[in-house]
């Protein structure tokens, strides 16, 4: 037995270990749904794993349970994110300064769920509510611990379909992306009364939902712009042009304004089997001392669905005009434009699109009986969503037209993304003021490994702070509840010609920029309850 260590010494180092874990950069959406324990200690828990749940956050922690266990958990999330687009001083767009969406801001935010062998519903809910189940199982006297679990291991849900003018369409009308585990296969191993390892096989039913209008705003689109409107008369009715290129010959609906709707897009994919892997240690030499480490594998997800596209007449108008004309077909032919763009196209498409690996490391100190603090950190590869890349079964029309930009192949879409990897703190503290009662705080400053620089609506995750509050309750021996209420919170400020993911007005910014030029900023709130119970036979 080694040499007792006095209360005041433990106090001291648990302050220490506070304040040298300053906060520091990272996060997307990892966490933020798994675990109502471990929310509600800023998923502060590795080296403290919190019973089944030990399987996404450090499976050696299964091998301290004794006995067969089962975990049942049920939380609920609201998202709500809004953002406001203004024009600056000397707003200009190749000629054009009266963007119809400067001063407005996005109105209201729903959620939804993508269900598995079906697809996503029409469903718009205030909020979701997400089961789990976990089950645990070990022989008296084995050293082995076997378990899996089903959970809810990345989410993000925006629904912005209630106004059918909300200025943040042109970057998600929905949104989802969601990763739901349904199987884990694990088993925790107790080495000796100190050290512990395990490994999970997490089976992921993984979807990937963009539905979205489109507007291309660019310098070069307006300047084009103004020049038909010179060259053009009202009614389309223009000889020299018919005789040359077409550039009127689409009539008024032809006419090319850079702030109108061009097109609809969705992207409908998913990925039913990925499985990763979770490798854990878990070392406690002493009851008021313990150090834990998780590595969660990644994964090349591979995607499959459906998409499609809607064009609206402006671009459709324009090019049968023009290849209406004497010599607009040759003209099209040179710069690699469509004959003509369907008012609809769609087809299959697949992607790959990395799930990022993630290492987490905690202490834990318990320096009285009473109190307990977890510090972790965690790093996650983000910076594998450097640009995400569609693949379609055929050539798009619409992005055809693209080409004037120097996107040469048609049959793909690649959106920037320059995403991050950086580094994220987590706090938990436990009070335990009797044998039955434990109350938990969490805090998690979650810098966003989405640079200020990269920011957009699709996915608008700015540097946040997640508050937690959490109770937990001893209802017999065999038997407990926990109960977690959370809130998230985060701003961003992108002004104009600062993020090429949102808002740059240069000649070849086309994708994706459909504030081009305007100021926009916005904010995300997230507010989370859950409760889990816990039966031991």
């Amino acid at each position: 037995m080694g040499r007792r260590v006095p209360a005041r010494a433990r106090l001291l180092a648990a302050a220490a270990a506070c304040a040298a874990a300053a906060p520091a950069p990272a996060a997307i959406t990892e966490n933020l749904t798994t675990s109502v324990v471990a929310m509600a200690l800023g998923n502060a828990v590795t080296a403290d794993p919190p019973a089944i749940d030990s399987i996404h956050f450090n499976p050696a922690g299964l091998a301290r349970l004794v006995g067969d266990s089962e975990a049942f958990s049920a939380f609920g999330a609201s998202i709500r994110t809004g953002a406001t687009i203004r024009a600056p001083a000397g707003f200009d767009v190749g000629g054009w300064s009266d963007d119809p969406l400067s001063g407005a801001s996005s109105g209201p935010v729903r959620q939804g769920m993508f269900v598995p062998a079906y697809g996503k519903p029409g469903w718009r809910l205030p909020g979701v509510l997400i089961p789990g189940l976990g089950m645990a199982f070990n022989r008296a006297g084995s050293r082995f611990t076997f378990a899996t679990q089903s959970y809810m291991s990345q989410a993000m849900s925006i629904d912005r379909t209630t106004e059918p003018n909300d200025p943040a369409r042109f970057q998600g009308r929905q949104v989802q992306l969601q990763r739901l585990v349904y199987a884990a296969p694990s088993v925790g191993y107790k080495y000796s009364e100190t050290l512990r390892f395990g490994v999970s096989v997490p089976i992921a039913h993984a979807a990937f939902v963009v539905d979205t209008d489109m507007r291309f705003p660019n310098s070069l689109l307006g300047i084009f712009g103004k020049f038909q409107q010179g060259w053009c008369p009202e009614n389309g009715g223009n000889i020299l042009d018919t005789l040359s290129v077409g550039l009127c010959g689409g009539g008024k609906d032809g006419m090319v304004n850079p702030f109108k709707k061009a097109a609809r897009m969705r992207l409908e994919m998913t990925a039913p089997f990925d499985p990763t892997l979770n490798l854990g240690v878990l070392w406690e030499p002493r009851p008021w001392f313990a150090l834990g480490a998780v590595y969660q594998g990644g994964s090349k997800t591979q995607y499959t669905g459906t998409y499609t596209f809607n064009t609206e007449p402006m671009l459709r108008s324009f090019v049968n005009g023009m290849n209406s004309s004497l010599f607009g077909p040759i003209v099209g032919a040179v710069l690699g434009l469509p004959s003509s763009i369907p008012a609809e196209q769609k087809g299959n498409l697949t992607a790959t699109i990395p799930f990022p690996a993630h290492v987490q490391i905690g202490v834990k100190l318990k320096p009285l009986r009473y109190l307990q603090l977890n510090v972790d950190a965690s790093y996650a590869r983000w910076a594998e969503w450097d640009a995400l890349t569609f693949q379609f079964d055929q050539s798009v029309k619409l992005l055809e037209v693209a080409r004037l930009y120097g996107i040469a192949n048609s049959g793909q879409l690649k959106i920037p993304r320059g995403y991050k990897s950086v580094l994220n703190m987590g706090y938990g503290l436990q009070l335990l003021p009797t044998e039955k009662l434990t109350v938990r705080f969490g805090y998690e400053p979650r810098k966003s490994s989405i640079p200020g620089n990269k920011i957009d609506l699709i996915a608008p995750l700015p540097d946040t702070r997640l508050y937690s509050f959490g109770l937990g309750y001893q209802l017999s021996p065999k038997s407990d509840v926990s109960l977690t209420a959370s809130y998230m919170v985060g701003h961003f400020n992108a002004p104009a010609n600062s993020d090429c993911n949102l808002n740059c007005n240069k000649l070849f910014n086309v994708i994706y920029n459909p504030y081009a030029g305007e100021d926009v900023a916005g904010n995300i709130r997230v507010r989370y309850v859950g409760v889990s119970y816990n039966k031991r036979f």
